[in-house]
């Protein structure tokens, strides 16, 4: 007794191994030869970007001209955050004192200030539509002394 299956079902056993096969000739012929020396990562990777020119100047270069800056901050809130949080990447302005920042602006402030309820509750958070309209942040308060009223 022989055992016919119904021509649907051939059609389907042979689209599922034809997709199994494509499946596995791209991914030998896509996937990177470094791929896994690191478990599920690019052992090729690392090299690429370590071999990156870095753009951050960091807290340190800042403190070389604007010390003043850096000890204000330390009593207050904004201690923890880097400069280059809110001017933006410095490396050029590290380098280069001429190279101007990028112009400071109320983004900055709601990027982490805008009410999320994913935030803890002690990090100060604002509705912008609400609070304060019209005005600037910088107009009610210090961007390194939040706290004070300027």
């Amino acid at each position: 007794m022989s055992l016919k299956m119904p021509p649907q079902i051939v059609r389907l056993v042979l689209l599922t191994i034809t997709i199994v096969v494509v499946y596995l000739v791209a991914r030998s012929f896509l996937t990177p030869s470094s791929f896994g020396q690191y478990a599920w990562y690019r052992g090729d990777a690392l090299e690429e970007i370590a071999s990156r020119q870095p753009v951050f100047a960091g807290k340190k270069a800042c403190d070389e001209c604007h010390s003043e800056i850096l000890i204000k901050m330390a009593k207050f809130e904004h201690k923890t955050i880097s400069c280059e949080t809110c001017h933006g990447v410095s490396k050029a302005h590290g380098d280069d004192p001429d190279v101007k920042l990028a112009k400071f602006t109320d983004n900055q402030c709601v990027r982490c200030h805008l009410s999320e309820p994913a935030k803890p509750k002690w990090m100060k958070q604002i509705e912008p539509k609400k609070h304060y309209v019209g005005q600037r942040c910088t107009e009610c308060h210090l961007p390194h002394q939040p706290n004070e009223v300027p």
